[in-house]
Formats: structure tokens, C-alpha cells, sequence
């Protein structure tokens, strides 16, 4: 029997594009999983969308309150007893044979994480606004420090190998935080160069907003990581620039 894979999703006001995402997971050709989304309060119709799918395979829980995605994320981790942990938040896509094929590409490079190319759309249209983002390159706890190449939508890593790693809550770069620690123990993930996944690209995405996080991208390396004043503010520069490349239409 195949091995279960957890996929992970906090869901925050996001009626507008759930089903989508559920369509998308449901759409599978990887049957056994198990879906643990963590609903932060959503003020809107999410939850009743939710839980329209009378499938026993996604597990929702509304949390007693706000909390923001890295809790939500680690509530739905504590559940989780895959051996395989998939992220996909809550407006996300992933193409129907992601699972399979990450999870194939990991047995066969006997790798502790794998991560590929994916989509980066229009939020409304899902069409493509920028150059696909590549997957070329092995990622180290090294590399990772100067740009976060891994996305939850497009990245998936083994607990059997590696064990569970959860998302600091005091974080706005709670994703990076996380990908470097793992990555500490780890000695690399593999990227699988295909296009499996659709990341949906929100005007409101805190993610966007490069020049409202600078701060917040400094601390990642001052308090989460440890390091000097010096070193952290070198290592903010090489993100700061490698966060334009990464999503200027220029260089796309």
C-alpha cells in the first residue's frame, strides 16, 4: 500500500477560492491521503464550504481563535500521521498527478525533501503572470539563508526521515524559519524540474509586500537564527535582492 501523505493547509477567509483548492486536492491521482485543514476564524462562509464535502479524508478544525497561518499550520501538524507532510494553503493548486510524482521523485533520489517548478497566476484568472518559478537547484541550509527557494505549495519532506518541523508563531517569515531548520538537519532537497503546482499571486499577500518586511526577514537570521548584527544584515541584503529577481517582471 502506498505511504500516507499529510497535506497541511490553514484556511483564513477564503470562501472565494476553497473549492478550487478542494477540487484540486480531490482531483488526486495519490489516493491515500489525509487532509488536515485548520480554520483560523474565517469570518466568511469558508467552514460551511468546507464542510460541504462529505469525504473522510479531510479533517477540518476550527480553532478557538485568530492565531495566524504558522499556528494554524502547526495545529494541523500535531493531527497529522502521514509519513509524507504536503502543504497547500487554502487558494493554492496543485496539478492532479503532484502527489504521485513528488512522492515518486523522492523514492527514487532516496531524498529527505523534494521541491518543483510551479505556476505564479493572476489571483482571479489563474493564468500565468510571471515566468514559472524553477526549480534548478539542490537547496542547502546554505543556499536557503540568501533566498527562500521553497514554497509550501511546491514542497514536500519525509517524517519518516527528518521527523515533524513546526512553524515558529512569532514570525511573519514563519515558512522561511521552518525550511531552515530543516535544513539544518538535512544535508540538501532535490528539485524535480516540472510544473506541478499553482501559486495564486494576491495583491493583499503579505508575502508581496518585500519592502513592509525587510524588518521582519532581519530578524529571521537575529532571532531565529542566532546570528551577529553584521551577518544578519548581509544575509538581508542578499534576500532583499534576490527577492526583486525573483519576482520582477523584468528579470521574469
Amino acid at each position: 500500500m502506498k505511504e500516507l501523505i499529510s497535506i497541511i493547509t490553514p484556511s483564513y477567509n477564503s470562501a472565494e477560492f476553497i473549492e478550487e483548492t478542494i477540487q484540486s486536492v480531490l482531483n488526486q491521482t495519490y489516493e491515500n491521503w489525509e487532509w488536515l485543514i485548520s480554520d483560523d476564524r474565517s469570518k466568511d462562509n469558508t467552514v460551511e464550504i468546507i464542510r460541504k464535502y462529505n469525504d473522510p479524508r479531510i479533517k477540518l478544525q476550527v480553532l478557538e481563535q485568530n492565531g495566524g497561518a504558522g499556528n494554524a499550520r502547526n495545529k494541523s501538524l500535531e493531527r497529522a500521521q502521514g509519513r509524507y507532510i504536503a502543504f497547500l494553503d487554502s487558494d493554492d493548486l496543485w496539478y492532479p498527478e503532484y502527489l504521485e510524482t513528488m512522492t515518486n521523485f523522492m523514492q527514487e533520489n532516496n531524498a529527505e525533501l523534494a521541491y518543483c517548478n510551479y505556476s505564479r497566476c493572476d489571483e482571479h484568472t489563474m493564468e500565468p503572470i510571471l515566468k514559472d518559478f524553477e526549480a534548478d537547484k539542490i537547496v542547502t541550509f546554505s543556499n536557503l539563508l540568501k533566498t527562500c527557494r521553497l514554497a509550501p505549495v511546491s514542497t514536500i519532506y519525509d517524517t519518516k526521515r527528518v521527523g515533524k518541523f513546526f512553524f515558529p508563531v512569532k514570525s511573519k517569515r514563519e515558512d522561511h524559519v521552518m525550511w531552515l531548520n530543516l535544513l539544518k538537519e538535512i544535508p540538501k532537497g532535490y528539485p524535480l524540474k516540472k510544473t506541478l503546482a499553482k501559486y495564486r499571486m494576491r495583491e493583499n499577500s503579505v508575502s508581496r509586500k518585500k519592502q513592509n518586511i525587510i524588518k521582519d526577514q532581519y530578524l529571521v537570521y537575529k532571532d531565529f537564527m542566532g546570528f551577529s548584527t553584521l551577518k544578519s544584515l548581509y544575509y538581508t541584503a542578499n534576500w532583499a535582492v534576490n527577492g526583486f529577481l525573483k519576482y520582477s517582471k523584468i528579470f521574469n
